[in-house]
């Protein structure tokens, strides 16, 4: 069984039924990322996630695959993190056809032997958003293995709550204008009338 945090405590915990209680819960997910070779001269190897490892062990750029200059690496393991008052976000990544997180990649130090380190996985497509604005990172989606979608399931069922619809009530014209009339509020037309029409009609020729 894959093993969750509670991050009220931070201790270690096996998946409870006390899910309500809690404000926010982890589960550590190992990232693989892809490196094949670059599509143009500027740069030399492309870097995509493609695979999400629920429950998976610490890992630093392990090597899982090689095909010539194409190699799958686990590139680590970081906690996908689910809070209580994000749950209408994570609906949206269920509601996909396919169930999907969000994986981040951050540039890594210079002096890394790697030029990029896993930042974040999400499973809020707002979350993700953010980060694409930036253009900074590599932002990936993927579908969601079917343990972490029952999973994130289960804290939304424990933790969502509808936000009822209040329909707005419709004011009067003369209010939604503060109680004065506009000159194109007066007119007896939807016409555009241009200002110096208004001038002749009030008697100014020039």
């Amino acid at each position: 069984m894959a093993r969750t945090t509670d991050t009220d405590n931070d201790a270690p915990q096996p998946d409870a039924p006390d899910l309500a209680a809690r404000r926010a819960v982890s589960m550590p997910v190992g990232v693989v990322v892809r490196r094949r070779p670059g599509v143009t001269r500027w740069a030399r190897w492309s870097w995509r996630p493609i695979a999400l490892l629920p429950g998976a062990g610490v890992a630093d750029w392990r090597e899982l695959r090689r095909e010539g200059q194409t190699v799958d690496y686990h590139a680590a393991t970081v906690p996908l993190t689910l809070y209580r008052g994000e749950t209408e976000a994570y609906r949206v990544a269920l509601s996909e056809s396919r169930p999907c997180l969000f994986v981040i990649l951050r540039k890594a130090p210079a002096d890394a032997a790697m030029p990029w380190q896993v930042h974040l996985v999400t499973a809020s497509p707002h979350e993700a958003a953010l980060f694409e604005t930036s253009g900074e990172e590599i932002v990936e989606k993927l579908e969601m293995p079917t343990a972490l979608a029952g999973w994130v399931g289960n804290w939304i069922a424990a933790h969502h709550v509808e936000e009822p619809f209040v329909k707005r009530k419709r004011r009067p014209h003369r209010d939604r204008d503060h109680g004065a009339e506009t000159p194109r509020a007066a007119q007896a037309g939807n016409v555009y009338r241009a200002p110096t029409a208004d001038r002749h009609a009030a008697g100014d020729g020039s």
